[in-house]
Order: C-alpha cells, then structure tokens, then sequence
C-alpha cells in the first residue's frame, strides 16, 4: 500500500517549461523542494498563528499541530492531495461565545476536538456514498449562509476587544493589509495578513517611542496606562523548548455552539478538493471523503494535545498556482518547518506580544472575508435570494447568528449566536422545502458539479 512517500524528479529537477507543471508524485531538486516548503510556511503562518491568539491558545503549539497534522493529511490522502493544514478561523467566534460561557481553553479543545470526530464521520459517509450526500443534505444556499454567519458573529469581538485597546494603530494596520491584498502581486500578495502584522508591530513601536504609553484597555475592561508593544516575555523566552500541552474537557453547551462549523470546514475541503483536481487536471471528486476523514482526524489529533482544530489553506493555493509546483514532497518540508517553529518558545513570544490594536486592524478584514466567502458561495452557484424558499431561512439564520439572539430552555442550557443561526438555515430550509410548492423548488438543491466554494484557514 502506497503511503504517497515516494517521488519521481521532474526532468532534471531544476527548470520548468513554459505551461509545464510538477505533479503530487513529482518533486524538484530537495534543496528547491526545501525551498517551496519555506515558502509555504510563510504564506500560511500569518493567518496561522493569528487564529490560536484569538482564541486564546498557544501559537507555538498550534505551528507544531499544524505540521504534524499536514503530515497526518498526506498519508491519509496517500499524497495524492497536496494541501498544507493550518489553524482554522472558523471556529474564533465559537472561541468567544464559549469563554463568555465560562468556559476555558480545554474546554474550547474539548468542543473542537468532538467537531473533528464528527467531521471524520462525515467524511466517512461521503467516501461510502459519494460527493452527492452533501448537496442533498448542505446545498449552497445554507452552506453560504452559515459561512456568512461564522464571520460576522465576529464583529462585536473586533469592535468591543481589539479596536479599542489602539484605534490609530488599528486603522493603519486595516489600510495597509487592504493596501498588501490588493495591490500587491504574486508571492507578496499571499502574505499579506503576514506584512499586516508586521507593519502593525512596526506602528506600535514607533509609536510607542514618540507618544509614550497609551491610556487604553489592555485585554480588559478597565482603560490603564500601557505601552503598545510589550516585549518583556520575548526576552524572558528559551530558544528550544516544548510548547504547552494540556488535555481537552468536554462541555455539552460547548460542543453545541461548536457543531455548526462543521458545515463550514466540509464546504472549505471540498472546495480545496476541486480546486486542487481542476489545477493539477486530475479529478479528485472520489477522494472527497477521504480528504474530509483525514481533516478529521487531524484536527482530533491537533485538539486532544491542546492545539486547535485545522482546515486546509487557500493561501498554500495559491502558492501551488504562482509556481505550477504540485509536489506533496513541498508539503513534507514544510510541515517539518512549522514542527521546528514550534520547538521554539521565542517565536512563540514575540506572536503572544502582537499589541490589540494591530489585531483589531486585522481582523476588521479577516472576519469580514470569512463572512463574505458565504456570499461567495452562493454566487459561485446562482443561488437565487429573490426565491422565497431560500430567502427566509436564510433571512432569520443570519440575524439570529449576527446578532448572537439566544434561546432558552432551561437555566442551564440554551442555544444562541452560531448554533441557533446554524440551526434555523439548516431545518428552516429543509422543513419548508418539504412544504413548498414545486415552482420553488424546481431546481435541485445542488448538483454534482456545483461549486461549494472556496477553501480558506477560515
């Protein structure tokens, strides 16, 4: 049984011909393949470890599960899925509601860690049964909508935590990172989240040098005297050390307000899927569940040492669509990388010290494209809103899941923000489909070659 380990070298392994690519189970020269690897990490370490500050884990140990968990991709996969696993955004609002619950960080791994094991079953239900389960069951007008509602349940958090703490440096931060996705090209483009933080850094430490402290929250409520850019702990770190592991708890509540994103990280892979097969020109519709089962259980994995769950990143893409470089052996070294990242509680330190007004700048954008990828997909496949069969489920979910309404059953237990807007989209669509006339459903929920969307370390 092939384990996707082995690779044949392209031509002479350093030159490639015009419209010439290198295929999964190709590689260039180790010393290029190396240096693709680099790449990728740095492409998807921005968004990477800024998902494990906002939810209040550790970022070194989020790096490492993020290698381990790429590798643990790519044999499950069997190397015929390049794709490099990184922390997933989806689940930073799920972060907020359960911390505002009381919960703690083992109780958010806890949560996620039951999202993977159900992300697994599902993946093994689509491998038994085919891609088309999940248009039947999630088609795009609800797999937008949740989507949507994922990344705008997290403005209150930019606009009630991070802004405040440094609007000017927030502000500046928000126009460059605009300025970094937009204009510019190629390799440059692709880490932009990663030139964001940077120039973030750069304002607050000037900053702090011509104005002295600010008179602002610092991760509170109450407004103190503090500087911007604090880098004591940096000092204070090793350079090699083990991160800080700690094992998952399990609350019913959190479990709740996580199950939703499953929906969410399905459209992510299987939107990777097809991007994949439609850039290397091999169809990969049957790996589907099995590219699902194996994000499953990475993120099982990544969740049951303390990390975060993980998704496939849209940033590695595009990496793959610059250089026509499809070879898994790029991903291996990459993965290797992120463990060493890892290894070094240092680096951890200086992504612990990112001051709030940087992040508040960026994640104005980052939650606003996750929302927006919803839209995204209901473009990408004509969904049509003018129908009233997908206009009103969709209508109450998003309000529900924007505004964080909440429902109560007992003192103990209620559904609110996420899962209740989930829920809503998800039952409201399929129980007044069964009840609508047949002119509003005349079309089938999707078909076997719509588009479920990008994927994203949303």
């Amino acid at each position: 049984m092939s384990l996707g380990v082995r690779w044949t070298l392209h031509g002479d392994g350093k030159t490639l011909a015009p419209g010439e690519v290198v295929r999964p189970d190709e590689r260039l020269t180790w010393g290029r393949t190396a240096g693709l690897g680099g790449q990728h990490v740095v492409s998807m370490i921005g968004a990477c470890f800024v998902a494990p500050i906002l939810m209040g884990l550790d970022a070194n140990l989020a790096v490492m599960a993020s290698g381990a968990a790429t590798i643990l991709f790519l044999l499950i996969t069997r190397g015929r899925i390049p794709s490099y696993l990184g922390s997933s955004l989806s689940f930073i609002g799920v972060a907020a509601v359960i911390k505002t619950q009381g919960g703690d960080a083992a109780t958010l791994t806890g949560a996620l860690l039951v999202v993977g094991a159900v992300l697994f079953l599902c993946g093994a239900v689509v491998r038994a049964l085919g891609a088309r389960v999940i248009h039947a069951v999630l088609p795009p007008v609800v797999t937008g909508a949740v989507v949507m509602l994922i990344g705008f349940n997290l403005a209150p958090v930019t606009a009630g935590t991070y802004w405040p703490q440094d609007q000017w440096t927030a502000l500046l931060t928000m126009l460059f990172t605009g300025f970094a996705l937009v204009v510019l090209r190629g390799f440059w483009s692709r880490i932009a989240i990663f030139l964001g933080l940077a120039f973030g850094y750069l304002v607050s430490w000037v900053f702090d040098r011509v104005f002295g402290k600010i008179h602002s929250p610092a991760g509170g409520a109450e407004a103190v005297d503090h500087w911007r850019l604090d880098l004591s702990g940096v000092a204070q770190a090793d350079w090699v050390g083990l991160p800080a592991f700690h094992a998952p708890s399990f609350s019913l509540s959190a479990v709740l307000v996580a199950l939703p994103v499953v929906i969410a990280l399905i459209a992510e892979n299987a939107g990777h899927v097809k991007a994949v097969g439609e850039m290397t020109g091999d169809p990969l519709d049957d790996k589907l569940g099995t590219a699902i089962m194996a994000d499953g259980a990475a993120t099982v994995m990544a969740t049951s040492v303390g990390g975060p769950a993980t998704t496939t990143y849209a940033e590695n893409i595009g990496v793959m669509a610059a250089t026509r470089v499809y070879s898994t052996a790029a991903y291996w070294c990459a993965a290797g990388f992120a463990i060493l990242f890892g290894l070094c509680p240092k680096f951890g330190a200086v992504v612990a010290a990112i001051p709030g007004g940087v992040l508040g700048g960026i994640t104005v954008i980052l939650y606003g494209m996750i929302g927006l990828l919803g839209a995204q997909i209901w473009i990408r496949s004509r969904v049509d809103l003018s129908n009233p069969l997908h206009l009103v489920p969709v209508a109450a979910g998003l309000i529900v899941g924007i505004g964080n309404v909440s429902l109560s059953f007992t003192d103990n237990f209620e559904l609110s923000g996420i899962a209740l807007g989930t829920l809503i989209v998800v039952v409201g669509y399929h129980a007044l489909r069964a009840l609508a006339p047949d002119h509003m459903k005349a079309e089938p929920p999707l078909t076997e070659s719509a588009d479920p969307g990008p994927a994203h370390g949303a």
